[in-house]
């Protein structure tokens, strides 16, 4: 209703007037996660607890062996694998038999976007010998045509969709109030959700009858078939199946990610300088022809929905804005909104086109310094990423690019800005604490048109709002990661109080 001076505001205090002190805490507008993938975990699931993020095969090995002989009966053991297990062509569904033959076993990348399955989890999600890949995706195969237990791309999406819908209502549920109430503590008010395959009108059928303390924004991230992408999936779901809770919006996956090359041969990088190594932005194949991704932007315009699009390195970034030139150009596509998640090769060049088409770039600040996650990559990998302009972020608000943050991984929204304002991998792209603010707020509601409402706070937009439990602006870069909200409101309404406020 009001933002301004205390004796502006204390103007508008009545008898009922609830009075909270901030005490001089920060206050800004809630934090949109424009970027996120909100887990509904089976029940059984037990998570392979390595010493390192990325584990050797001798020490994954020792923990399936350690950890079966401590779970009951009925049990998916699934573990997060890096590049050293992921590389290494002697890892797969044979061996994961050798240690685990009852149990079933998903040993998933830590990007999301390839596993590596043993027999019996297979089985369990009823993956025959004979299965078809996927546009974009691939079911491994050995020299025989047996099934090796890597999936890749959409193959593991499908993966993950199915052991989704292994998980009870109720687990369901429990993994959604989790995610929930912990992202209300870190002061996010907006979630934009993209649900893995087959997942939409659940999510959304999940949500209103939690119901969501939140806002919750589901994108359709539609699978594909062997024939393509599969336009039809979540089409059924009600634009808004609660108050909180909306679907709109679809995403495709153009390509992958350059630790794994996309459908590329498992096998260790080579040089990621050359233009034509699948382990390097410049030369990560796309996963789609040109005339698949001209369907997918006619469709778009056909059903009148904002269309994302995962593109993480240059060839599928190309690709794209080449197809949206074919379609009409700016003229067609300059205030539809289309997104690029990641965007993380674009280069002069190609941001030059981005802002020319009103593209708007989602990025991940937790992504800008992989190192802690992988630290088998070495600096000296980033180092030579630096000659190829990669990972871009001031450069894309210096061209006048709207840049909307979202995390892609943990819902701690303070690790995606540590990253953003400092990105360790390259210091001149780092953009300032206000900026980073502004793109988790004002940048993420542009994402989704919704400025209008919220983002900022001003008299008529939505009272979604959190206190900080310190001052973001000026704490020590190695403190962000301590903040959390102390109050979180969505709506004017209670979404998370940690109760050290003063109130009468």
């Amino acid at each position: 209703m009001a933002v301004g001076s205390d004796a502006v505001v204390k103007g508008l205090v009545g008898p009922n007037t609830r009075l909270v002190d901030l005490a001089g805490r920060r206050v800004i507008p809630g934090l949109n996660d424009a970027h996120a993938h909100l887990s509904m975990d089976p029940g059984n699931e037990i998570l392979l607890e390595t010493q390192s993020y990325d584990p050797s095969w001798s020490e994954l090995r020792e923990t399936i062996s350690k950890t079966i002989g401590q779970a009951p009966v009925g049990a998916i053991l699934f573990g997060n694998i890096g590049t050293t297990v992921f590389g290494d062509r002697t890892v797969d569904r044979a061996k994961l038999d050798e240690v685990s033959p009852d149990r079933p076993v998903i040993l998933g990348t830590f990007d999301g976007h390839a596993a590596i399955l043993n027999s019996a989890a297979l089985k369990l999600l009823a993956i025959a010998e004979d299965v078809a890949d996927p546009m974009g995706g691939r079911y491994e195969r050995d020299g025989v045509g047996r099934l090796t237990g890597v999936v890749r791309e959409y193959a593991y999406d499908a993966v993950l969709g199915r052991l989704a819908a292994l998980a009870s209502d109720a687990d369901a549920e429990a993994s959604l109030r989790d995610d929930l109430k912990s992202a209300a503590r870190y002061g996010l008010t907006t979630i934009q959700d993209m649900p893995v395959s087959g997942n939409v009108d659940r999510t959304a059928r999940l949500l209103a009858h939690i119901p969501t303390p939140i806002r919750v924004r589901i994108t359709r991230m539609n699978g594909t078939t062997p024939a393509g992408p599969d336009y039809a999936e979540g089409a059924g779901a009600p634009p808004h199946p609660a108050p909180l809770v909306s679907v709109n919006g679809t995403k495709w996956v153009l390509d992958g990610v350059v630790f794994e090359g996309s459908l590329s041969p498992r096998a260790s990088r080579s040089d990621p300088t050359d233009a034509n190594d699948p382990h390097g932005f410049a030369g990560l194949p796309p996963l789609f022809s040109p005339p698949v991704i001209d369907r997918m932007l006619k469709d778009a315009l056909q059903h009148h929905y904002q269309l994302q699009v995962h593109v993480f390195g240059t060839p599928a970034a190309r690709e794209m804005l080449d197809a949206m030139e074919r379609l009409g150009g700016a003229s067609v596509w300059f205030g539809r909104r289309v997104r690029f998640e990641h965007g993380d090769g674009l280069t002069p060049e190609l941001i030059a086109r981005v802002k020319r088409m009103g593209v708007i770039v989602s990025q991940q600040g937790s992504h800008l310094d992989i190192r802690d996650i992988d630290p088998a990559l070495g600096r000296g990998f980033f180092d030579r990423l630096q000659a190829e302009r990669a990972q871009p972020l001031r450069s894309l608000l210096a061209a006048g690019i709207p840049v909307a943050l979202g995390s892609d991984g943990p819902l701690n929204p303070w690790l995606g800005i540590l990253g953003a304002t400092t990105h360790p991998d390259r210091p001149e792209e780092a953009i300032t604490r206000e900026q980073a603010l502004i793109a988790y707020t004002r940048g993420s509601a542009y994402a989704q048109f919704e400025e209008s409402d919220k983002g900022i706070l001003a008299p008529g937009k939505l009272a979604d709002l959190a206190v900080l439990s310190q001052d973001v602006l000026t704490v020590p870069a190695t403190d962000l990661l301590k903040t959390r909200s102390v109050l979180t409101l969505v709506g004017g309404r209670v979404a998370y109080d940690a109760h050290v406020l003063a109130q009468p």
